[in-house]
């Protein structure tokens, strides 16, 4: 009753109601406690003086109309009972179909993502409206008593800036058993900081964690000791409950697994000062208090969460996974982006510079061979001078012309062999090589290092992705790119740096889950692969194999386990729909369970909506069912390459925990800087060369027991290019 007075004074934003200028929560709070009622008010409004009397009295017709509009209305006839509203689940099938048809793809996949589980026939468990919890600010001297107390799990939440490998913590809040504590780290007196460093190191006391990796770095740069404990992150288990979903926050997830909006500390005073006792009583809202009560929540909100997705975990058989890698890998991760690579600063500076003079050599040339300046990187410019011009075969119309992207150009290059689209191609090189090299300057720390981010969350097959740089873009066998490598160097202190690197890790997966004899029998007694898979699908023998042979095999091996369509085959290859589908037909009918397993995992697929890795790991395909045929078809290849690549991530993630276990037990100084695709980067401290490399090569030669042997190759030397094999 109460709140449609005093909404009708203050109006209300969401339903586009103007409030009474110069009255706010408080102001209004006070007449209606004052006079009873707004019935009580208006009859007393020329009574109230000064210019918030007169701006009511101004708009008495407005407050009166924001009055009659906020009723509830209790006189609609229904011919409905309250039963049969009830929720009953949503039709996935009907709904995808319809979105299908619609084209609505970005917003089915967050449909998907955020009610994968309340679909008709799902069991929901019912959640509370909001956490329960009771909020407490730190008395100093009083965190000793606080954790002694807690019996279970402890959720930490955390507000900061955090990047690169680094972090500052704003405040930190506690949540277990309905009890909450928060605190601001920087306030913290020598007694609370021993408690709370000893609790964060002892492995005994479980942590929950939203984004642990991010509170890791926050934890050293703070000089803490590193958090051990870790129970969960319920970000990572979101990630492996739905590896598709684009948003992994905290806010989005207490919606879709818990029913519930989690609350910022800007949106609780905003509400608080509308809604609450204390504004209703006419005093002012406390922006601390909605702060520590927000923070406090979504420490609860992070149990909640952790419960429930434990939950889900185990019916789908994942709580292994979850447990023994993707959250004991975080420590690893974080410790390596702490860690980071030394840059030779020097060194970019004089291959971006090169780079450069590269770019315009090749603006240049263009330029003279169409006979005059003009924008190299201008699609429109190129439309003009390549298709109006020099009449040049059309290729794929956009919304904006003719598509002069790399592909295309790459494909009129071979129609035409025009030395002006050569020029082309090369800016466009150069000019991407220049903004790898750009980027990495940009990006080295005062300490003189690299410090990039590993994500778990990004890449749906399991693969770790490198962002801020991303050191996974730069080209490995190209001279640009052992250019580039040059210039991640060892640092002081260490003698040399370590490539280890796994070979064809993902061809001796597909030998292993296809069971088919030809490739195992090759891995087994250590041939090429791709030669001896060549020999058999050309029938020739083993030293007849060209190196024609050998790269379309190649090609096609890896294609297959890449999802490559027949199109893509002949795109690669640079050869006819035909001859691709004609090498098609000879691989498998040389390597038949090879076919029969690809096509078991797109039915299987199809069947239980999900693919599985050696390690349980699930990626998701709706659009397997679709009766859009090219959004099923891009599920079926996504389907297709997902078991081995997922596979390949379980593998390097597994060596890696190996690694950095036993590099703990060894008590080395060497440590591992980078990982990147299929190849780990270690530092290697003086006289340790020796030891590590046969460390590393036990642990990632037994990673996984597959059907074929895990073989890995190193190299040492003063850079990672150096450090190549």
């Amino acid at each position: 009753e109460r709140y449609r007075d005093l909404a009708a004074l203050v109006g209300e934003k969401a339903d586009n109601l103007p409030g009474i200028p110069g009255v706010g929560p408080k102001t209004a709070a006070k007449w209606i406690t004052k006079y009873g009622s707004l019935d009580g008010l208006i009859a007393k409004a020329d009574e109230i003086t000064g210019k918030a009397g007169q701006s009511l009295r101004d708009h008495l017709d407005d407050v009166m109309r924001n009055h009659r509009l906020n009723r509830l209305i209790t006189d609609v006839e229904l011919d409905k009972a309250v039963a049969d509203l009830e929720w009953h689940g949503w039709d996935v099938a009907e709904t995808n179909s319809l979105f299908d048809a619609l084209q609505f793809r970005a917003l089915g996949d967050r449909l998907n993502a955020n009610l994968a589980d309340k679909a008709v026939g799902a069991a929901v468990a019912p959640v509370a409206e909001t956490a329960q919890v009771e909020t407490a600010v730190l008395v100093p001297g009083g965190l000793a008593a606080w954790l002694g107390e807690r019996t279970g799990d402890v959720a930490v939440a955390f507000t900061g800036t955090f990047a690169s490998g680094a972090g500052s913590f704003d405040t930190i809040a506690l949540a277990e058993g309905g009890q909450a504590l928060w605190f601001e780290p920087s306030q913290l007196d020598a007694e609370d900081e021993r408690s709370w460093t000893a609790w964060l190191a002892d492995p005994r006391k479980p942590k929950l964690v939203h984004d642990a990796k991010a509170f890791l770095w926050g934890a050293d740069a703070a000089g803490w000791p590193e958090p051990a404990g870790l129970k969960a992150d319920t970000m990572i288990a979101a990630y492996l409950l739905k590896p598709e979903q684009r948003s992994y926050a905290l806010g989005d997830l207490a919606m879709q697994y818990l029913g519930r909006e989690l609350e910022t500390a800007q949106t609780a005073a905003d509400d608080g000062a509308l809604f609450s006792d204390a504004a209703l009583a006419g005093q002012p809202a406390d922006d601390d208090t909605a702060r520590v009560n927000a923070d406090c929540t979504a420490a609860a909100v992070v149990a909640e969460l952790a419960a429930e997705q434990s939950k889900r975990l185990e019916q789908r058989h994942q709580a292994a996974l979850a447990d023994d890698l993707e959250f004991p890998i975080i420590g690893v991760l974080a410790r390596m982006e702490i860690t980071g690579i030394a840059a030779d600063e020097g060194h970019f500076a004089d291959i971006e510079s090169g780079f450069a003079a590269q770019s315009k050599d090749a603006t240049d040339r263009a330029h003279e061979i169409v006979g005059r300046p003009f924008n190299v990187g201008s699609p429109k410019q190129l439309q003009e001078i390549l298709f109006e011009e020099l009449k040049m075969p059309k290729t794929k119309r956009t919304k904006t012309g003719y598509t002069t992207n790399a592909e295309a150009l790459q494909q009129l290059l071979v129609k035409t062999g025009h030395p002006l689209l050569e020029q082309l191609l090369r800016f466009r090189d150069v000019e991407k090589l220049k903004q790898i090299v750009a980027t990495l300057r940009a990006t080295i720390q005062t300490d003189g290092r690299i410090h990039t981010t590993f994500h778990q969350t990004v890449a749906a097959t399991g693969r770790l992705s490198s962002a801020d740089p991303n050191l996974q873009n730069i080209p490995v066998r190209s001279e640009a790119g052992r250019a580039i490598r040059a210039g991640f160097v060892v640092s002081e202190g260490f003698e040399s740096l370590m490539t280890i690197d796994y070979s064809q890790i993902e061809m001796r997966i597909m030998a292993s889950l296809t069971g088919d004899e030809g490739l195992i029998d090759a891995f087994i007694a250590g041939e090429d692969i791709h030669s001896a898979v060549a020999a058999k699908v050309f029938g020739v023998g083993l030293g007849e194999v060209s190196a024609e042979h050998r790269r379309k095999i190649k090609a096609m091996s890896y294609g297959l386990a890449y999802g490559l369509s027949t199109y893509g085959l002949s795109q690669q290859l640079g050869i006819s729909n035909e001859e691709a589908q004609q090498l098609s037909d000879d691989y498998f009918a040389r390597f038949g369970k090879v076919r029969d397993y690809l096509h078991r995992v797109v039915e299987e697929a199809r069947k239980t909506g999900y693919t599985e890795t050696i390690m349980g790991r699930r990626r998701y395909f709706p659009d397997l069912t679709s009766d859009n045929r090219q959004l099923r078809e891009i599920a079926e290849r996504a389907a297709l390459n997902a078991p081995i690549q997922g596979s390949a991530a379980d593998i390097m993630k597994t060596a890696m925990l190996g690694v950095d276990r036993a590099l703990r037990e060894a008590k080395l100084d060497s440590r591992v800087i980078l990982q990147v695709h299929d190849e780990l980067v270690c530092e290697v401290a003086p006289g340790e060369a020796e030891r590590l490399e046969s460390l590393v090569r036990e642990q990632m030669s037994n990673a996984a027991t597959l059907a074929v042997p895990l073989t890995v190759a190193a190299g040492f030397g003063s850079s990672w290019e150096d450090a190549a094999h």
